[in-house]
Parts: C-alpha cells; structure tokens; sequence
C-alpha cells in the first residue's frame, strides 16, 4: 500500500543518489529498494519499486541523473531493458502507477545479454528478448503486490535461472566502476587505467563491452553527481574551486556540462533546492 509519507527508508543501507527533485508536492509516493539473492549480488545490485497517487492532485514532473547501469523496468504491463543512458530522465507522475525494476550492477549485465553492452546505448528492447516470454508472464501481477519484497519473489526466480557464469572481466568492471563512484580524486580515464594496471585502449574496450559507457563518462557523471549532493544538502560552494575539484580546467566547463545535464545551471539549482 502507498503511505503518506513520501520517501521510506529503502531497504537498501545507501540513499538513493540522482533524484533531482527531492521535494515533491501533494499526494502519496513509495519509493523502495531491495538487494538481490547473495547469488544475484555479481550482477544485480538492488530491486526498485516506484509508486504514486496523485489522483485529485496535480501532475509532478520527476527527473533523475543517468547512472551506468543497465535497468529492467515493469511498468504498463510491458518489462523493458534500458541500456545506459547520456541524458537524464524525465518523467511526469499523474493518476496512480506502480513501476517496477532491476538494477543491474554495473558490467553485471554482459552475461545476460551475451553481448557487447555497448550496443544498448540510449535504447531499450522488450525484456523478452533477453529473458524469454516468462518475463511477460510475471509482469502483469506485479501491481497487485504488497510490497516491494512480493515483487522481486516474483522476478527473481527468472534472473537466478538464466544466471550467467563467473565472469573475471564483469568483476573488474564492477570494480572499477564502483572505484570510479567513490573516489573523488580520480578525475581521468587515464588514472583509472593506471589503477587497473591495463592500457587506456584496454579500459576503454572494457567498458564498451561490460559497463555500455565511456570511462570518461563514466567518471565525469559521477563528478557530476557529487556536486548535485553537494547542493542538495544545502552546501554554500566556491563554483571555481568545485569545478577544479571536479577535474574541469575552467569553471564555464563545469557550468556547461551541469546545465547540459541537471537542465539548469548550478547557481539555479541551488536556488530551487532552498526554496522547494
């Protein structure tokens, strides 16, 4: 059931990191997370469930940052995979809905797909492609679960069934990705293949093949998660000194590719997330 209050505490231990609105207005919204069987934990890093009811409200328009993973996603009686995507997300919320999905842990997809997961950039493809019609099977009942935990019951039978073997290579990318995510100051796709004790060509091919993103992409978004956290607590920031932090040469850089992916410039984000 849909509670009144807004955002529970995932069931995961991290907080949800992308969501660019944090405040939303009236109605009533779930927003849930759940992590994989321990035999799921190399390639799915956590089930979703969103939900909303703003029936006799207005619609909300939601929006999230891209991250380089790889989504299942339930929703309208149909599962699609989305690949990796460079822009962020929009949707507008209205009536009442319940979408549910599988993040993928990062290169953990590649053995699903048996393919270059480069190939899914900024596409999607209906999830029976990939997992077979059982998958169109499940998703109609989905809606009709209690919570969160009920629906992955259903799905993950599905995943643990098609699991792919050991991969040394998705390990790495994993890896490197999470590297990447939590290292502040790795700021070139050069640093991370120093790291990785492989060539810059070498890192690049990984992460075409495994991850679907550049390194440099990869990295760069992460950069630019940070500052969007950094706003959202309520930071007072030094632009130029942040946009250096942030590995750009100049501060219209770092402007440019904030705008370019939050949609605003970062002194009117800030500006929003003070007055809601």
């Amino acid at each position: 059931m849909i509670g009144k209050t807004r955002r529970p505490a995932p069931t995961t231990t991290d907080a949800p990191r992308g969501v660019l609105h944090t405040q939303l207005g009236d109605g009533a919204f779930e927003h849930a997370r759940q992590t994989p069987a321990p035999a799921l934990a190399a390639c799915v890093e956590h089930y979703w469930c969103v939900r909303w009811d703003l029936r006799g409200h207005p619609p909300q328009l939601q929006e999230t940052l891209p991250h380089p993973n790889v989504h299942l996603v339930a929703e309208h009686g149909e599962a699609r995979v989305w690949g990796v995507h460079d822009g962020r997300y929009r949707r507008m919320l209205e009536g009442r809905e319940t979408v549910f999905g599988v993040k993928f842990a990062a290169g953990g997809f590649h053995g699903f797909l048996r393919g270059p997961v480069g190939a899914l950039a900024n596409r999607s493809l209906p999830a029976r492609d990939v997992f077979g019609n059982g998958i169109d099977a499940i998703v109609p009942g989905l809606p009709a679960c209690a919570d969160i935990a009920a629906m992955a019951a259903l799905v993950e039978p599905l995943l643990l069934a098609q699991l792919p073997p050991p991969d040394p290579l998705a390990a790495q990318a994993r890896l490197l990705v999470a590297r990447a995510a939590s290292d502040r100051e790795l700021l070139r796709a050069e640093q991370l293949a120093e790291h990785a004790g492989i060539g810059l060509r070498a890192l690049q091919r990984l992460f075409r093949d495994y991850v679907g993103a550049s390194p440099k992409w990869v990295i760069q978004r992460y950069r630019l998660h940070e500052a969007v956290a950094q706003l959202q607590a309520g930071h007072t920031l030094d632009w130029a000194g942040l946009a250096l932090a942030l590995g750009y040469y100049d501060q219209a850089h770092f402007i440019r590719d904030f705008r370019r992916l939050v949609g605003r410039a970062p002194a009117d984000y800030a500006r929003c997330q003070r007055t809601g």
